[in-house]
């Protein structure tokens, strides 16, 4: 209903794959490679076909140690394009590689894949659901029975934790985590603890909880996994804090429709003619003010419309001016 293609696992993997759908050759593989290279060829078409294939090579293999810091590198690259060098008239030259299209949600290819089992070092893992954006698996949702009264949704985050030490090559270029027992659903990000796994309570960032509190995850779906969104999500709300510990971080629906209104505010009131006077937006203790407002600072910096803003961050005390200083530096990217 939102305009995913759906398919089944075993029905586009060897050897079980009904021809002509097959989409990788072995279990081993993460990326569905043909989609990839689809995506890549018909998003740069000014770029050399040799620079394009350094690029897929890049991202299908990051030469990064340890899977926090490969997650890092390959978000890098869906946000801000592969860096490739090439020759051209006897000159080299350097451009970047997009994998995604974030102009136009739909330039790009949408899978949702139920029962896609991958092939580690010492066993096979089998998620529930991944979600692939041009052949990435960009989210894996994991599902328990809710009449199971021994696989509650924190059986899901165990789950979750074994699919990263077994199969960690899925989550190279993963965004989100969700999991769900049918009625209560979470999301969270590569590093989130039990604690940070969060529910989604809001479809049009207005009501919240529109459909009941027996429905969190179709809420969480509508909510989130509608194409234009999660591609603003994956650009703009999704942030790694580097204080001599890496961590993930990832906003909220109360911080995503926040941003998402006050840069709506912000281009109104900065437009010829406009008030030069924005919102508010009022927050009470521990809600992720700061991690909203660096969200905001790279949303408004990204912004066409905007060239190339200047952000005034005003405290009233020196341990929130420290605290905000370190969240913007520590998440600099």
């Amino acid at each position: 209903g939102l305009g995913w293609a759906t398919a089944h696992g075993p029905d586009i993997s060897p050897p079980d794959a009904k021809t002509p759908g097959i989409e990788r050759a072995t279990y081993r593989e993460v990326a569905l490679l043909c989609r990839l290279r689809e995506a890549i060829a018909r998003l740069n078409p000014h770029i050399p076909a040799g620079a394009r294939d350094d690029a897929l090579r890049r991202v299908l293999g990051p030469d990064v140690p340890g899977l926090v810091n490969a997650n890092r590198q390959v978000h890098r690259w869906l946000v801000d394009g592969v860096p490739v060098e090439f020759q051209k008239d006897g000159e080299t030259r350097g451009d970047r590689v997009r994998l995604i299209d974030f102009a136009d949600a739909k330039a790009n290819d949408f899978l949702a894949v139920n029962q896609f089992s991958v092939q580690g070092p010492k066993q096979t893992r089998r998620p529930d659901l991944v979600l692939f954006v041009n052949g990435l698996p960009v989210v894996v949702v994991e599902l328990k029975n809710p009449g199971d009264e021994d696989a509650d949704i924190w059986a899901a985050w165990n789950q979750l934790q074994a699919y990263q030490q077994d199969i960690p090559d899925l989550f190279h270029a993963n965004v989100l985590q969700v999991i769900s027992d049918g009625i209560q659903a979470r999301m969270g990000s590569l590093t989130s603890d039990r604690e940070r796994f969060m529910a989604w309570r809001t479809i049009d960032g207005v009501a919240t909880d529109p459909l009941g509190p027996m429905r969190e995850l179709e809420t969480l779906v509508l909510g989130l996994f509608q194409r234009e969104l999660l591609l603003e999500y994956l650009r703009h709300f999704v942030l790694f804090e580097d204080d001599g510990r890496l961590v993930k971080k990832v906003a909220g629906y109360h911080q995503f429709h926040a941003v998402r209104a006050v840069v709506e505010s912000v281009l109104k009131a900065s437009a010829p003619g406009g008030t030069r006077k924005g919102g508010v937006v009022w927050h009470t203790q521990g809600a992720g003010k700061s991690i909203e407002m660096t969200c905001l600072a790279g949303a408004l910096m990204a912004h066409p419309q905007m060239g190339n803003p200047t952000l005034v961050v005003v405290t009233d005390r020196n341990d929130l001016d420290n605290q905000l200083f370190g969240v913007f530096a520590a998440a600099s990217e």
